[in-house]
């Protein structure tokens, strides 16, 4: 939704009633539904493939499944139609690289960081990656509505699809996108690798193999590192225009206080 109201609307969608830049409520609509949607399936997915895990440690031991109040049939049921109606909500109602991206994040986040917890600590930077697709998201829903794709008629559908994409996510407008995506990327490291230190030792006898004990050090090297990258990505919101120009003292504030608390957490667990 944040990049979605952040995309710069030119003059010529100006509403003449107030005067003010306007995207498609209705689209918008489609795209927050469509996006719980897949983000619902994606994690009912997530506690299909891992009960006898998730019934290990302490924040997961009470969901439904773990508790048997849901049965995994009825489970796959709604994963499946979350996952369809949500692809299809954001296909229909917003744009097909949209729809694309939320059907992928569902599979990277279901199919390949799920099992990936149990076998290397790399499941971190692809859950990174499924944390900062939606924004991205919400920046193609918006461009979808601004850019003029020209789409040839003669073209087969996947071919009109794959341009649209390539325009949506590597045209001239999309460094608003990716810069917002890397915002979400960087942050998740000091937010989770922090989160995870605390219950350690739950990740370590659930087998989930983590940086918080398979190596504390680089565990808290990585938030720091991560924390410090979050300031040239608020830079480069105001270089292309996505914020003002203030933009890039006031993140500095939140970000230099977010490096120092990092550099404290680096200092106590070295």
């Amino acid at each position: 939704t944040s990049a979605y109201t952040l995309y710069p609307v030119p003059a010529i969608l100006t509403s003449t009633a107030t005067a003010a830049p306007s995207l498609s409520t209705l689209t918008l609509l489609f795209l927050t539904t469509g996006t719980f949607l897949t983000s619902a399936s994606a994690n009912t997915l997530n506690m299909l493939l891992e009960p006898a895990h998730d019934a290990q440690m302490s924040r997961t031991r009470n969901r439904p499944l773990v508790r048997g109040l849901v049965s995994k049939r009825a489970a796959a049921v709604f994963a499946a139609a979350t996952a369809a109606l949500g692809t299809a909500a954001l296909w229909l109602g917003v744009n097909p690289t949209t729809a694309l991206l939320g059907a992928a994040n569902i599979a990277l986040y279901a199919f390949v960081y799920t099992p990936l917890k149990r076998v290397s600590v790399a499941n971190t930077w692809v859950g990174a990656v499924v944390g900062a697709v939606p924004p991205l998201m919400g920046w193609t829903a918006a461009a979808g509505q601004v850019l003029a794709v020209p789409l040839d008629p003669a073209l087969s559908p996947l071919r009109r699809v794959l341009d649209e994409s390539r325009e949506l996510l590597f045209g001239e407008a999309s460094p608003g996108g990716w810069l917002l995506a890397a915002l979400l990327f960087c942050w998740q490291f000091p937010h989770f690798n922090a989160l995870s230190w605390p219950i350690r030792e739950e990740y370590r006898k659930a087998g989930y193999r983590m940086l918080c004990w398979v190596n504390p050090a680089r565990n808290a090297r990585v938030a720091v590192r991560y924390s410090f990258l979050l300031i040239p990505v608020c830079v480069g919101l105001s270089y292309y225009g996505i914020t003002e120009p203030a933009f890039i003292p006031a993140s500095l504030a939140v970000n230099t206080w977010v490096c120092y608390e990092a550099v404290r957490f680096w200092r106590y667990e070295g």
